[in-house]
């Protein structure tokens, strides 16, 4: 075992002092260590029953016959990070999670590890620790948000963040508001739609490093403790067969993932969080790719926000498997992979099948012949930048309009509420990238306050930097290269004409080659944001949204 490296021999008696200060038995030292990453805190909705998970899962490594020590991960609300410099913190937590996860697990020589993540960077940040450090381990979220419930109408996250737009419009007032406040998230767990924290949850239940009903199984229920002791023990096993995440994390396995992806109609944050897990897994997963595998995916749900249902309508309906079981019926999968079960996928779906039509579609009544991200590619982006399709209004395909052009997230806002926007503008956000932010907020602000002035239907937003799972609309996000790496995004102009054609996988600035040359040569960058601190050292080392926003 490799902790044997601090357990056993005379040179370990001073590390046997330290168990024993800890209150560990002769026979705990003689069982394997295994590591419960837990990411509990009291400040994240998401997190706040992780304790109780972390208290499931230990049950189950000592049934199985470990010794479960739990050692902490960091974690960011994203909600609450939202619309002021919080969010230049978020994505920036994810290179951190994985590394002090890494740091933890090898000072002290775990045998294996079982990772209780739950919210939007937690979850890439643990996969990307699992896939290095590369010891058995499996995960466990702590489960959707219930959808909250107004006026007979379900609502969640994103229809809060939409009502505040619908105020500023003076569709709703200060009461409507308030109740929205009140309903919206009506229990803890991940917020009830299909965004960041619940694609990942899912996802990591398609790449195989999770047992079924990891992503579904509201947080609320009694069989996501039934879940996590059941991981708890099967981590064990895991150990006694030596399968580790680079067993698990094959490229195969990525290219499923991706699939149920544009299966489930994920945020587009995926597409950064699964090419950095790829990487650290020895696999190239390039945004190139993703038309790829949508060109041939059928998009088989709507959830929250490109429709009415949510995470525990999911759940009911088959969840997850029934999903991969769908596709395959298609042979979209590769069923031969090896998963944290100890069997393969395909042995794992079998017998899997949609137990409600109206949430999972058939595999021949799709919602969308195509999976529901695309990647776009034009002058305006060279290098790529990403849609999520499936919430996007059909009028809203194909749209050109007049550039409106903003340096930040903050003059975006400000204009938007003052209903300096209007139908038919091409909104610009730019220098919000991960350099230029740093850190690449999330936009879910100015989104929402688009969709809830009623604008959703004939105004698009494009940025550099990127949205929240609940964003809808025609909201392209990761334009590459961008702006403070003087990409072509820098060099648009207040009334320039963009065209965007989502069918055509095509955005363009419809500005000639020479004006854009005469443009670049007075362009100059800003001076960066933020000078001091962990930012400063991120904005150094991070690679552009195309390739990950990983760290060089």
């Amino acid at each position: 075992m490799r902790s044997d490296n601090v357990k056993k021999g005379i040179a370990q008696a001073p590390h046997r002092s330290l168990f024993n200060a800890l209150g560990f038995t002769k026979e705990e030292m003689s069982r394997p260590l295994v590591g419960i990453v837990s990411s509990y805190n009291e400040i994240v909705p998401g997190h706040m029953n992780l304790d109780k998970i972390v208290d499931a899962v230990k049950r189950g490594v000592l049934m199985a016959g470990g010794v479960p020590v739990v050692i902490p991960a960091i974690a960011v609300c994203d909600g609450i990070a939202m619309g002021h410099e919080g969010m230049k913190y978020s994505l920036v937590t994810r290179d951190l999670i994985a590394d002090s996860t890494e740091c933890m697990a090898l000072a002290h020589q775990f045998d294996a590890l079982v990772m209780v993540p739950n919210c939007d960077k937690n979850v890439p940040g643990l996969l990307m620790a699992a896939a290095r450090v590369n010891v058995p381990a499996i995960f466990v979220s702590g489960g959707p948000m219930l959808s909250g419930r107004l006026d007979g109408k379900r609502t969640c996250l994103s229809s809060m963040f939409e009502a505040v737009g619908a105020y500023h419009a003076g569709k709703m007032d200060e009461e409507g508001v308030e109740r929205y406040e009140r309903e919206a998230c009506p229990t803890c767990g991940s917020c009830s739609g299909m965004y960041t924290a619940n694609s990942m949850n899912c996802v990591t239940e398609a790449l195989g490093m999770a047992l079924a009903g990891n992503g579904t199984i509201p947080a609320v229920m009694s069989a996501r403790l039934r879940l996590a002791k059941e991981t708890g023990m099967k981590v064990m096993e895991l150990l006694e067969k030596n399968i580790r995440p680079r067993d698990i994390m094959t490229e195969a396995a990525f290219h499923n993932a991706e699939i149920v992806d544009m299966a489930l109609g994920c945020s587009t944050n995926t597409m950064l969080h699964l090419p950095a897990i790829a990487k650290e897994a020895g696999v190239t997963l390039s945004l190139e790719m993703a038309n790829e595998f949508s060109e041939k995916t059928p998009n088989l749900c709507h959830l929250a926000p490109a429709g009415d249902t949510f995470m525990e309508d999911l759940d009911r309906a088959g969840g997850v498997r029934a999903v991969m079981a769908e596709l395959n019926k298609k042979k979209l999968l590769d069923t031969s992979v090896m998963t944290c079960t100890g069997k393969t996928l395909g042995e794992n779906i079998e017998g899997a099948e949609i137990l409600d039509t109206d949430i999972i579609r058939p595999v021949d009544d799709p919602y969308s012949p195509q999976g529901g991200i695309a990647v776009l590619k034009g002058n305006l982006a060279p290098d790529g930048c990403v849609v999520k399709q499936s919430a996007v209004a059909p009028e809203m395909m194909t749209h050109e309009g007049p550039a409106r052009v903003f340096d930040s997230e903050n003059e975006a806002i400000a204009a938007i509420y003052a209903g300096k926007i209007v139908a038919g503008d091409v909104v610009v956000i730019r220098y919000e990238g991960p350099k230029g932010g740093p850190g690449m907020r999330e936009m879910l602000n100015p989104t929402s306050a688009i969709c809830g002035m009623g604008l959703g239907e004939s105004v698009a937003l494009i940025t550099d930097g990127r949205f929240s799972g609940a964003t809808r609309g025609a909201s392209i996000g990761h334009v590459a290269p961008e702006a403070a790496l003087g990409g072509n995004i820098a060099l648009v102009h207040e009334n320039d004409r963009i065209a965007i054609d989502i069918n055509k996988k095509s955005i363009e600035l419809l500005v000639s080659d020479e004006e854009l040359a005469e443009r670049r040569k007075a362009w100059v960058c800003p001076e960066p944001k933020i000078n001091t601190g962990y930012l400063a050292r991120y904005m150094r080392q991070v690679t552009t949204a195309a390739q990950g926003a990983v760290l060089q």
